[in-house]
């Protein structure tokens, strides 16, 4: 037997038949060469093995089969009874007869005449029935077709007077008898001037100045004569001492 291989160091190296690293390696070769001959050895190819894997599963979804919508019909309104109304013609009212024209007076040309020129004078000025008949007569109408004028015309001889009354005053200070003795000298009877100085308006204090200050713009006054001048026209003693006393005597 030969003896055993030693190390550099001088021992002794153990054989390869001890060395478990080769020992298992031949093993291995032994067990490979084996299984080899085995599977070889009736000629028959090995059956692969098949994993059958699960079909996957379809999911269907059942559609509901769409239906197109029926339009929403709004069920017929109930039929409703007609009213039976009578028809009410208009009927156009007769028309009212006519009154009976008022006769025309036979005026003859003259009066007719007369008529108009006294109309004319009312539209612009107040005056008495003397006054007016006057005015005619002065513009050529005989006396009879001038006061068949003023007669058929009629006006409120008291509110001429007023009328008259409220014309002076613009012109001229008059004191309250002094107006109604002016208006009758127009031709008012008394009852129709005193109505229109009486509804006329005026303040009497007030003319007793303005009549004091239109003497004194013709003439010269003492305050004494002056005053008797004033009452003299119809003022009062209060009235005409006013009048004296707003011109500075």
């Amino acid at each position: 037997m030969a003896p055993a291989p030693t190390t550099e160091d001088g021992g002794h190296e153990r054989p390869w038949y001890r060395k478990k690293r080769v020992i298992l390696l031949a093993a291995a070769l032994v067990g490979i060469v084996a299984i080899a001959a085995l599977s070889g050895g009736d000629g028959s190819e090995p059956t692969p093995e098949v994993t059958a894997s699960p079909s996957p599963t379809a999911t269907i979804e059942e559609a509901a089969p769409k239906t197109e919508e029926s339009p929403t019909v709004d069920p017929a309104p109930e039929p409703v009874e007609e009213e039976t109304v009578d028809a009410k013609v208009e009927e156009e009212p007769e028309p009212e007869p006519e009154p009976d024209p008022s006769p025309t007076p036979d005026h003859s040309a003259s009066q007719t005449q007369a008529i108009r020129s006294a109309e004319s004078y009312l539209a612009f000025s107040a005056f008495s029935r003397k006054g007016l008949i006057e005015q005619l007569e002065y513009e050529g109408f005989s006396t009879k077709d001038a006061e068949y004028a003023v007669d058929f015309l009629a006006p409120d001889w008291s509110e001429q007077a007023l009328q008259s009354a409220d014309d002076y005053l613009t012109f001229a200070a008059f004191s309250r008898s002094g107006l109604i003795t002016q208006l009758e000298y127009e031709g008012y009877s008394e009852k129709q001037a005193t109505y229109g100085v009486d509804n006329v308006e005026v303040d009497w204090m007030e003319q007793a100045a303005l009549s004091a200050e239109e003497y004194l713009n013709y003439t010269s006054f003492s305050r004494s004569s002056l005053i008797e001048q004033l009452k003299y026209e119809g003022f009062t003693d209060e009235q005409a001492t006013h009048g004296a006393d707003s011109v500075g005597l």
